[in-house]
């Protein structure tokens, strides 16, 4: 679907996106976000910084969310995450899913993956509709 690309195009020219390089793939209602670590992702202690769960969480559930809604961008309103154990090396995987909507918000649940497949974090957010369009000027293309 064109709206897919369109949101996969979009996050891609975020100028934040410069620095991680993450990989987005939208469908509907789901999303997966991938992101190589390097060692300057490392915290002092050698292994990655929670801002890389918090990002690919968050970025796959925004997502995720924003591929039900067609012309305007969606907006993190709540986000829990669960650091469930550490990761030096390799490729982090998002997996999110919308779990269900009302009028107010949108729900999504994703789950965080090493190389290996093993479970390292687990993210739930709730996204509101907002009234800013998705437009060529965002990217929106």
């Amino acid at each position: 679907m064109e709206h897919f690309r369109k949101l996969e195009r979009m996050y891609a020219a975020a100028p934040v996106n410069g620095w991680f390089a993450p990989k987005l793939t939208v469908g509907q209602g789901e999303a997966e976000v991938r992101i190589l670590l390097r060692p300057e992702f490392h915290h002092s202690a050698g292994a990655a910084h929670g801002t890389l769960y918090f990002k690919a969480l968050d970025d796959a559930t925004f997502f995720a969310a924003n591929s039900l809604v067609e012309e305007h961008f969606v907006l993190t309103a709540k986000f829990e995450l669960q650091l469930l154990r550490p990761v030096v090396s390799g490729e982090i995987c998002a997996k999110a899913h919308v779990t269900h909507e009302d009028d107010r918000r949108i729900y999504c649940e994703a789950d965080l993956f090493d190389s290996e497949g093993q479970l390292i974090g687990r993210g739930q957010g709730e996204f509101a509709r907002s009234q800013m369009p998705l437009t060529p000027e965002v990217h929106y293309r």
